[in-house]
């Protein structure tokens, strides 16, 4: 397999789909890359307990027409996480990141994920095992601080340490993780975002290839971070929700490549992959459901969601039903179109 040579990352890294759990599974990643062929894309995070104990090789298994497309792993073993490394570079993966950002419960009883924060020797030794154990980038997600915490003191420290172990390319998330009191879907939201500080990382570490993730609504908002001199800007549920007004644009806006795919492409390529992924045993809904949002704020997106959530799941459902749900978007299209027509009409003739 093929990955994609260094050049190439760098330039994906200016914009990327950030790992999240029970989403960037590989349907949701294939989905994504119909839409833009550039951004880097990342998987659900993966346990290396998992892969070298448990033997869930299967957790790797991605198509190459994903690229560019990063593995994300969680664990703090430095000899599991290089065996780790070394499966998905085996596998084809062109990166291989440390989760050192997630706040979970489960996360954090493994010793793992934005615990690591208080542990960057142990970081580094981890990401000094991984880079010996295998050939492709290792890079670090990570979080601003965590707890009590002061993240102007611990950020810098943490990057010059966990750098200095062979580390260039770090995606910091912009907030605290607040290990005790918050869940992990309060700490999406109520720690408070310091882009500053990040952005005074990047004059810190001029060498360091630094993305920043949290918060990041829309393309406006990504390409003021781009000019504010940061090297990449990494979307999450944005990305999910509204994949189009994010993913859809992004060739042409970051990048200065083609314009936005005509859905009916789209929906003909997902078509395709949901008739080898039915072929194979799969589900239907279990590629649709990452589509739901894909016309958000157009006409006829409820009808598009509710469709798709009630057949779906049927059993002997097929690519069909995805064309149909389609044809309520194009007749919602022809009816608000109708309608502005008229409204035009009616304009005219009372001028």
């Amino acid at each position: 397999m093929t990955r994609p040579n260094q050049m190439t990352l760098l330039k994906s890294a200016r914009l990327s789909v950030a790992p999240m759990m029970d989403w960037t599974d590989r349907h949701c990643r294939k989905f994504h890359r119909v839409l833009s062929d550039h951004a880097l894309l990342y998987t659900e995070m993966v346990t290396a307990p998992a892969l070298v104990r448990g033997g869930a090789r299967h957790l790797l298994r991605f198509d190459p027409s994903e690229h560019p497309v990063a593995l994300q792993l969680g664990g703090s073993d430095p000899k599991e996480l290089a065996e780790a490394a070394a499966m998905g570079a085996d596998e084809g993966y062109a990166e291989i990141n440390l989760n050192c950002g997630c706040p979970s419960d489960r996360v954090q009883s493994g010793s793992f994920g934005a615990v690591l924060m208080e542990r960057p020797d142990i970081v580094a030794e981890c990401c000094a095992a991984m880079i010996d154990a295998q050939d492709v980038e290792v890079t670090v997600k990570c979080r601003i601080g965590v707890d009590d915490q002061d993240p102007a003191e611990v950020l810098p420290d943490f990057l010059a340490r966990v750098s200095a172990a062979g580390v260039g390319r770090f995606t910091i998330h912009a907030r605290k993780a607040w290990l005790q009191g918050l869940s992990p879907k309060e700490n999406r939201d109520i720690p408070p975002l310091d882009y500053e500080l990040v952005v005074r990382m990047k004059e810190m570490f001029p060498h360091l290839h630094l993305s920043i993730n949290g918060g990041v609504a829309s393309l406006d908002e990504a390409e003021a971070l781009l000019e504010r001199g940061l090297d990449g800007v990494m979307v999450g549920r944005a990305a999910y929700h509204d994949p189009a007004a994010i993913l859809s644009q992004a060739d042409q806006r970051i990048w200065a490549k083609r314009g936005p795919r005509p859905m009916d492409d789209v929906i003909e390529a997902m078509a395709g992959h949901i008739e080898a992924h039915l072929a194979g045993g799969g589900k239907l809904h279990q590629v649709t459901r990452h589509m739901l949002g894909l016309f958000s704020g157009q006409p006829g997106a409820r009808a598009w969601r509710r469709y798709l959530s009630e057949h779906a799941p049927k059993n002997g459902a097929d690519a069909q039903v995805l064309r149909d749900a389609y044809d309520l978007i194009k007749q919602a299209a022809e009816t608000a179109l109708n309608g502005e027509n008229k409204a035009l009409e009616d304009i005219s003739k009372d001028t």
